[in-house]
């Protein structure tokens, strides 16, 4: 093998070698960043280009289609000081390779940094109970906040998702002892109060009673009255009927004593009818 063949074998390669060097084949939702002897150049589009071996160098491959970046969880502080844990998804795009590039040593890690503090400044704001029931506010402040600082870097944030936003577990320990005492006070409240409402209603029914009591006294000594002055006006200065009704009712008063258990002997008058007018008269001296 002559040292011409050699040489020219050498010459095929090193062409198919530069060839290979200076033509660029990019798929879409790429652009590549070209650096000619360490700076900018230009910015390779999808499709087919082609760059100077040896003196350009493709130096990021940058894609250009929504990036989804996962924030961490994090712990944050509310104005009440209470704890709650939080993490939230993003979703970019880069607008500018140019400014995504130079303008930040890591554009994604950047902007998961900046959500994070973001995040941790709007939630710092509220209290607990807005924190836990204001998602999307939450969400809107964040994606406002952080708009200009990604436009700065070549991006535009296309949607800021709050994947999850709870209390700790030490928070959530407080809160469900907090609920648990709540929940005795409002029954030992709803128990008093029916205690109270209980005697109310036994004081109310013992008045009640006494009134009804008062009243039937009342009426039955207005009918004791009416029936006395209708005997009064009956019998007039007659002492026979008074002496009838009077021995009845004697003898009515003796056949209850003596239909008692603890009665076993009744006396009666040996004269009922000199007893009866002896009382008769000792009741007309007395009018």
């Amino acid at each position: 093998m002559s040292e011409g063949f050699i040489v020219v074998v050498a010459v095929l390669i090193f062409v198919v070698i530069t060839l290979a060097k200076g033509v660029r084949i990019l798929p879409q939702g790429e652009e590549w960043i070209v650096e000619r002897l360490g700076k900018y150049h230009g910015t390779l589009k999808p499709g087919l280009n082609v760059i100077i071996p040896y003196l350009d160098k493709v130096a990021y491959k940058l894609v250009t289609k929504d990036i989804i970046l996962d924030v961490q969880e994090q712990e944050v502080i509310t104005r009440d000081n209470a704890v709650i844990v939080t993490n939230a998804i993003a979703f970019i795009k880069v607008t500018d390779p140019v400014k995504a590039v130079y303008g930040v040593t890591d554009f994604a890690e950047a902007i998961r940094n900046l959500i994070m503090t973001t995040l941790r400044s709007i939630v710092g704001e509220m209290e607990l109970d807005a924190a836990l029931s204001s998602r999307d506010k939450i969400k809107a402040r964040l994606r406002e906040s952080i708009a200009d600082e990604a436009v700065d870097w070549g991006l535009t944030v296309k949607s800021v998702e709050i994947q999850d936003i709870k209390p700790s577990a030490s928070m959530q320990r407080a809160m469900e002892l907090q609920a648990a005492a709540e929940r005795e006070r409002k029954a030992a409240v709803t128990k008093a109060e029916g205690a109270k409402q209980a005697a109310i209603l036994e004081a109310e029914a013992r008045l009640e009673s006494a009134k009804r009591d008062a009243d039937a006294q009342v009426m039955l000594a207005e009918a004791s009255a009416e029936a006395i002055r209708r005997v009064a006006a009956a019998i007039g200065d007659q002492p026979g009927p008074m002496m009838y009704m009077l021995g009845e009712k004697y003898i009515a008063a003796i056949e209850r004593m003596g239909s008692t258990d603890s009665a076993k002997l009744v006396v009666l008058p040996a004269d009922l009818h000199e007893t009866l007018r002896g009382l008769l008269a000792r009741g007309k001296l007395a009018v």
